[in-house]
């Protein structure tokens, strides 16, 4: 045995943990709230919130941890990491904006500066030093390492306490929303093993997630060991260090330890808890392994990027910075522009990236990749931030598979959506934003189901049997009292909106973050007051396609071996579902995209964790680079063409029928046209007002590259006359006396 582990068998630490267990006192709060939905609750209302009984000691921390060492690795004028002491005062359990505002004032009490801490007469000097979280919420730490002391039932095990986790609406022993002990008594533990020695500097408690209990605990002891039998506790001198915990079941609380302590296991040890509720914790451990190139379990899961990117999160003017970087990189094939502005004013900026940026080019289809509808859902946003950064470096270094697409495409990429909600979640951090907070816009609207409701439209026409006779079965116009200004719409979504119309494009993805999944439209259940009922469109086989070619080249979401994020094993279905299916929305951007536009759109749920540490971003790079490109290729599987007259003129509006498929799109400005459509023969027709149809059988194959399908169709007769009748205002046409004459002379001849 080495020193180092000898250090913890100590005779003070054995005592330390018998007396510790001789003390227990309960906290309560004013009233039983529930604060599951936390919008309702703000940061503000949260310091007021008063405990009672507060717990004895507890480790201050003003510092914020998730943006610490960031990975600066792109080249030139990339704007500088301003990390902010914005996180809370454990001593208070207080929000992070409070630690940011006294952060002056706890410099000058030995009880609050954030290198030093009580003890006894005297004072404890260390520096403290921040390691990133371990993976709890990630699943980086699997559930064989995780143990407690006993549990309420099998949903809710140790397997269950992970930061953030989420329980089902309808709660069953299978996947509950925390940890709860058996028992309530302070001999109660959550127990991580982290496999290796490891340098722990820090916990961050949540409460229980769940519609129906209130659970949290509100103070803690930790203890640490090498053998999982003899236990230390961390100690305030000659006193155990009790923790402050949660207030409340949703607002994560960190607490930072005075010194960083080297072992391998650790264990949360809950003191006093919520009184009308049970020991109940979501947990997440910080921790940096120690250097042993040994550990199996380290290098089985150890997965590094060789790409030079810049590996950090971003704030608006920092992900401005880097999206001019790449400009300035790539300025023959690279495009920043803004869509609009956020509800606090915030442009939205968009990167197009094409061998002729700023115009749309005949036959080139158009693609788009957009992140962070919901701001506190930061991996999609870095992820195209990286995304832009690889594809100017790669074309740059000749990659061909780069190059192909950037010249055969026009590609935008969109990474934040909801900047206004994203500042919100990066002020506080990437473990104290919680499951929600930085949601919603400003204005409090859900922005990616903020779209009209035109599935409502479109089946009460069908209903009506409407299609085709009043109604078309694609480009469902926009009901009145949307485009009201009195209307609940976001200003981000009337931008998003203005940019869809705008734009030919032919396939999206957006990105979201929680989940391991790619959902498909139909969002909305057909069936009235059903909450889940599969609901595909008259494109089900193209969307399904579309959405296994992102889940099946991510590293992880079709491993059947990798456990469920929170409630649902995607896992079974490939890493894919029908939106519908999982949950009814209204009003989605998928569902309007595919109604109103010409644009297929799915969303791509690319992480369990919203918001990961940044130490994490390498590795999720990882998860998705591959999937990121091979969705983009599928913009050009199907067919495409132009629709011309027969003075070889464009036809733009133009409508493109494929038989056995109800539902139909449209010509560009240019007449060119873009279907999506899996390998098969078609029957195809084009057909546009005054011009006769024309059909043609078309065949797409298996290669990549969709089938030039090209169509020429002619005035019909009746609207040449048409047109004759409207350039005279409709009046009879008044030959000139000669053609009379002559006219007149041929009816003579012939006898009438």
């Amino acid at each position: 045995m080495t020193r180092q582990r000898l250090s913890l068998l100590t005779p003070l630490a054995l005592l330390g943990l018998l007396v510790g267990f001789a003390h227990l006192s309960h906290g309560y709060v004013a009233e039983d709230e529930d604060y599951y939905m936390q919008e309702l609750l703000t940061r503000e209302q949260y310091n007021q919130v008063q405990v009672l009984d507060k717990p004895v000691a507890s480790i201050p921390d003003g510092r914020e941890h998730s943006r610490q060492n960031p990975v600066k690795k792109m080249p030139k004028g990339k704007a500088a990491d301003s990390s902010k002491q914005t996180d809370k005062t454990p001593a208070d359990a207080k929000p992070a904006k409070a630690a940011n505002k006294k952060a002056e004032k706890n410099k000058k009490s030995p009880l609050k500066n954030p290198n030093s801490v009580s003890e006894g007469d005297g004072h404890y000097n260390s520096i403290k030093e921040e390691c990133p979280p371990m993976g709890l919420e990630t699943l980086k730490i699997d559930d064989f390492q995780l143990h407690a002391s006993s549990t309420k039932r099998y949903g809710l095990g140790a397997h269950r306490g992970r930061l953030n986790i989420q329980a089902g609406i309808y709660e069953d022993d299978l996947y509950d929303g925390a940890w709860c002990a058996g028992r309530d008594d302070p001999l109660q533990w959550f127990e991580v093993d982290a496999r290796r020695l490891t340098k722990f500097t820090g916990v961050v408690t949540q409460g229980r997630s769940s519609l129906w209990s209130s659970d949290w605990v509100t103070s803690y002891k930790v203890m640490v060991s090498n053998d999982s039998h003899t236990w230390m506790t961390l100690k305030n001198g000659s006193e155990d260090l009790i923790f402050s915990g949660n207030r409340e079941k949703e607002i994560p609380v960190r607490n930072i330890f005075p010194a960083p302590v080297i072992a391998r296991y650790i264990r949360v040890n809950p003191r006093s808890w919520f009184g009308s509720g049970s020991i109940c914790m979501r947990v997440e451990i910080l921790g940096c392994p120690m250097p042993d190139p040994n550990n199996y379990y380290h290098r089985r899961n150890e997965v590094i990027t060789t790409d030079d990117l810049d590996f950090k999160h971003h704030g608006y003017k920092e992900m401005r910075q880097l999206m001019k970087v790449v400009n300035e990189m790539c300025p023959n094939i690279t495009r920043i522009y803004n869509i609009g502005k956020s509800h606090s004013g915030l442009k939205l900026y968009a990167i197009e990236i094409s061998d002729n940026p700023g115009e749309h080019e005949v036959g080139e289809p158009e693609f788009r990749y957009t992140a962070g509808s919901h701001g506190n859902e930061v991996l999609g946003r870095e992820l195209l931030l990286l995304l832009m950064q690889f594809m100017c470096l790669e074309y740059l270094a000749g990659n061909q598979r780069i190059r192909h697409l950037v010249e055969e495409t026009r590609i935008h990429l969109l990474p934040s959506v909801n900047p206004d909600g994203y500042e919100k979640a990066f002020e506080v951090g990437s473990e104290l934003s919680g499951w929600s907070l930085g949601r919603w816009s400003n204005d409090g609207i859900d922005i990616h189901h903020n779209f009209p409701d035109l599935n409502s439209i479109l089946w009460d026409a069908e209903a009506k049997k409407w299609i085709p006779r009043k109604m078309f079965n694609h480009h469902v116009p926009i009901p009145a009292w949307y485009l009201s200004k009195n209307a609940s719409v976001a200003l981000e979504t009337r931008a998003l909106i203005a940019w869809m119309e705008k734009m030919p494009f032919v396939l999206g993805g957006n990105l979201q973050g929680g989940e391991l999944v790619v959902t498909f439209p139909y969002d909305r259940t057909r069936s009235q007051g059903v909450t889940r009922e599969q609901t595909p469109t008259p494109d089900d086989h193209v969307f399904r396609w579309l959405a296994f070619s992102y889940a099946s080249t991510h590293r992880l979401m079709t491993d059947a071996n990798r456990r469920v994020c929170h409630t649902e094993d995607f896992a079974k279905e490939d890493g894919t579902i029908n939106g519908a299916s999982w949950h009814t929305a209204a009003g989605s951007m998928n569902d309007f995209s595919y109604l109103h536009t010409n644009c297929f759109e799915l969303s791509m749920y690319v992480g369990c964790d919203k918001f990961p540490h940044e130490s994490e971003l390498p590795e999720e790079w990882e998860n998705n680079r591959e999937s990121l490109l091979v969705f983009m290729e599928q913009v050009h599987r199907g067919i495409k063409g132009v629709v011309r007259d027969l003075q070889g003129r464009a036809i733009a509006n133009a409508i493109i029928s494929v038989e056995g498929i109800g539902h139909d799109i449209r010509t560009a400005a240019d007449g060119d046209y873009w279907r999506l459509l899996n390998p098969g023969e078609y029957r195809v027709t084009a057909r546009a007002e005054g011009y006769s149809l024309a059909s043609k059988k078309c065949e797409v194959g298996y290669e990549m590259g969709a089938t030039r399908c090209d169509f020429t169709i002619g005035r019909t007769n009746l609207s040449r006359i048409k047109e004759i009748m409207e350039k005279f205002n409709k009046q009879p046409i008044r030959l000139p006396v000669r053609q009379l004459q002559a006219r007149r002379s041929r009816e003579r001849r012939l006898g009438t």
